[in-house]
């Protein structure tokens, strides 16, 4: 392929307007009405089925940890995307941010390991930047390389660090790291009191309305407030800075954004090395935060769910964070009763399919609307019949809600223009 093929710039996108046809940027007030409609229909659903756990303050706890680690996966490939550098390698990064995490975590005191996971995570989005924009390497390939070389590091360094001496004596092996010291986490006093006698007494939408609060509100990790520090600093850096716009114009047209002087190749650098340092944070949450060890196979693909609710957030720090919210609530339901929290699930499950099937037939997308319904039925059936769901489906909740949202979102994304495609620099001079 000659090097005009690859560097010509892709179609069009659709324009973001609110005409037909374009899309509509969600307000903040319809954010609050679409967060206000799903919780309204979590209570119905916990009223209904009886599975008070649904909108428990622990529930909602164990999800905000859940989503932590898959939201910042999900930034770092944002700000690599916003640049044009599509960035797969976030699992790798993840996987050297919980190594390294634990691995200064457990000899010094857990703030350094966070350090730590960091600088481990933007070595591998620097190795990243290096093939991608300097040599045009296909960034999918680069990044699924990352994935397996992070994973052959880590594999190799654990037999050689956690398995001997110290270490060793202190509960490592060859899969897993000593423990680290706990990082410090805040409850509001009071508040968390009041709001868990409120939820005790299951009132239809009040109690769940005290539960999501008192969850968000106990027990909370600081590194959980970083994480969300970021993604408001995320936000103000690339939307609202000159900065930010620079670093944008590289994912929406390098070639003009370097005719007005822009370094093309500087930013696209300073963007993937963040979004790696943003990923290693993810990991060493997991190392640090949910486990206080590093495990082998501990990041069990969160950087590439991290990538598809950054997807379904339409490549933007609001939307992000819901997705990571809606993945980490799912992968949250096999630590707490999942099998029958999953079960009455299903129920809305049925709504919704049923709500999108009557759409779909109202748009006249005959196809589409009697697959929806055919489907609607089939889990209403299965609802009916069984009172829970096997283990195994619990386990794969998280990565089937993944492929459900993304099936969805589709029709709405609007990706960076030039996202993915190889730029050499001097094309715009």
């Amino acid at each position: 392929m000659t090097a005009t093929a690859t560097s010509t710039p892709p179609p069009a996108a659709p324009k973001v307007s609110g005409g037909k046809g374009g899309l509509t940027r969600l307000s903040f007030p319809v954010v609050l009405l679409i967060v206000a409609g799903a919780l309204l229909a979590l209570s119905a659903v916990r009223a209904i089925t009886g599975a008070q756990d649904v909108t428990s303050a622990g529930q909602i706890s164990a999800a905000l940890a859940m989503a932590v680690p898959i939201g910042l996966a999900g930034l770092g490939g944002l700000w690599a995307e916003r640049a044009g550098v599509v960035n797969i390698g976030l699992e790798g990064m993840m996987i050297l941010g919980t190594f390294f995490g634990a691995w200064a975590g457990w000899q010094t005191n857990p703030w350094i390991g966070v350090l730590a996971g960091v600088i481990g995570g933007m070595l591998g989005g620097l190795l990243h930047a290096v093939a991608t924009v300097t040599f045009g390497v296909d960034h999918i390939i680069s990044g699924i390389a990352i994935n397996i070389l992070a994973l052959g590091f880590t594999t190799y360094f654990a037999k050689l660090w956690f398995n001997t001496g110290e270490a060793a004596a202190k509960g490592g092996s060859p899969k897993q790291s000593p423990p680290s010291d706990d990082i410090t986490s805040v409850t509001i006093p009071g508040l968390s009191d009041w709001l868990h006698s409120i939820e005790k007494h299951h009132w239809f939408f009040v109690s769940d309305v005290a539960g999501v609060i008192g969850g968000l509100v106990t027990n909370v990790s600081l590194l959980t407030v970083l994480a969300a520090v970021l993604f408001a600093v995320t936000f103000f850096v690339l939307w609202k800075t000159s900065f930010g716009l620079r670093l944008r114009s590289c994912g929406e047209n390098p070639i003009a954004a370097e005719s007005l002087g822009v370094n093309v190749y500087r930013y696209k650098y300073i963007a993937v090395i963040i979004s790696g340092g943003m990923a290693g944070l993810g990991g060493a949450f997991l190392s640090l935060v949910t486990s206080h060890i590093y495990n082998e196979g501990q990041t069990g693909g969160r950087g590439y769910i991290g990538l598809a609710a950054m997807i379904f957030g339409n490549w933007r720090p609001g939307g992000l964070a819901m997705g990571a919210g809606l993945f980490g609530f799912a992968d949250a339901l096999q630590l707490r009763n999942g099998g029958e929290s999953v079960h009455a699930l299903l129920l809305l499950l049925v709504v919704v399919l049923a709500l999108l099937a009557v759409w779909k037939l109202y748009r006249k997308s005959f196809v589409q609307g009697a697959v929806s319904a055919v489907i609607a039925a089939a889990v209403l059936v299965w609802y009916l019949a069984t009172d829970t769901v096997p283990t195994e489906f619990v386990s794969a909740t998280p990565y089937i809600v993944t492929l459900l949202v993304l099936s969805l979102s589709a029709q709405r994304l609007r990706m960076p223009k030039a996202d993915g495609m190889r730029y050499r620099k001097g094309q715009g001079k």
